[in-house]
């Protein structure tokens, strides 16, 4: 298996999730795999296709939601040359390539209504038709597909086939988010922080620091495991030092202080931040130390008010080690609930 598709963890959450993917990989029939963006829906799907019988054959991804609804029944069955606009000549559809492997349907709720009945009935009798084309194809497909919608849901909605959640749902494994791995989020946390350090040349790995740690095991992670090695990578990278352990960890990195002072014109971007509160009548500062002063206690205010006084939260907004965000605090005379 592809280093990509390593599986870190430790939790029972997520090994259960894992074994139950294993002991489905035997089975010829379709698997429907859950979870919210980022939890590793397609790392499951490869778990499938390595551990089958069809692991020397292809494993063919289509993301459903990538394509336009005009072209995803053509891009599954493949056309013949004519039979529409710009065909200029004949293509196997992902059916076809997939044959005696397995076909991974990412974000499947996206499929039209349309390709879903003929989705079901390439299922169902292992028959694929080219678009422009009468001649049935035999074809024999393992369907490994995957979402982050309510089937069953948009089912009772009549958005999606209730039949064809019947043919996909042999089994259905559910992935869970990354905040109810217990434990997880420092194994993820070290494991991309060596290899951050390792891409960089360290010579050793330092770690992260308590309160480093510390906040990222208190972020929410609506991201998932995607998110923190994204949020981790950055931290190594941005800190630079392999002689002291990682201090500093800033989950959005769109956080700025100038944010609101973008020029927008021919070239420049345009950033947007959050609405601002409700201006005072301006009050003009005795110095440039006051008017620094002034400036900073303004965004801590802000901040502490947006993140609800969470006080890791907010030194990971503004870019602070939790020390620096209580020493700030200290200075403005800053409480909690008062400032």
């Amino acid at each position: 298996m592809e280093r990509e598709a390593q599986f870190i963890g430790q939790s029972t959450a997520f090994l259960d999730a894992v074994e139950r993917a294993s002991r489905a990989a035997a089975v010829r029939r379709p698997v429907l795999v859950i979870g919210e963006r980022g939890t590793g829906k397609e790392l499951i799907a490869q778990r499938l296709h390595h551990l089958s019988p069809r692991w020397g054959e292809p494993l063919v991804t289509l993301n459903c939601a990538a394509l336009p609804e005009t072209l995803i029944e053509a891009e599954l069955f493949g056309h013949e040359a004519g039979a529409f606009t710009g065909a200029t000549r004949a293509r196997a559809g992902r059916f076809e390539e997939a044959d005696r492997g397995t076909l991974f349907l990412d974000e499947l709720g996206n499929l039209s209504m349309a390709a879903q009945e003929r989705l079901l009935r390439a299922i169902e009798y292992g028959e694929v038709v080219r678009i422009g084309s009468s001649r049935p194809m035999t074809v024999d497909v393992r369907i490994v597909a995957a979402t982050n919608a309510n089937l069953p849901r948009m089912a009772r909605e009549g958005t999606f086939r209730a039949d064809l959640l019947d043919r996909l749902s042999f089994e259905v494994i559910t992935l869970p988010p990354l905040r109810a791995r217990e434990g997880d989020v420092y194994e993820l946390a070290d494991y991309y922080g060596r290899r951050m350090a390792s891409e960089l040349e360290w010579d050793r790995w330092p770690g992260f620091s308590a309160e480093a740690m510390a906040a990222l095991e208190g972020h929410d992670w609506p991201g998932n495991v995607r998110e923190l090695r994204n949020v981790v990578e950055r931290a190594v990278y941005r800190w630079g030092d392999e002689n002291g352990p990682v201090g500093e960890v800033v989950f959005d990195p769109f956080v700025s202080a100038w944010a609101m002072q973008g020029v927008v014109g021919q070239g420049a971007v345009e950033v947007l931040a959050p609405p601002a509160p409700e201006p005072e009548p301006p009050v003009q500062p005795a110095s440039l130390r006051d008017a620094v002063d002034a400036h900073e206690r303004g965004l801590l205010m802000d901040a502490l008010e947006r993140l609800r006084w969470n006080q890791r939260k907010v030194a990971g907004a503004l870019g602070l080690t939790y020390d620096q965000l209580r020493h700030c605090l200290k200075k403005h005379g800053l409480h909690q609930g008062r400032g």
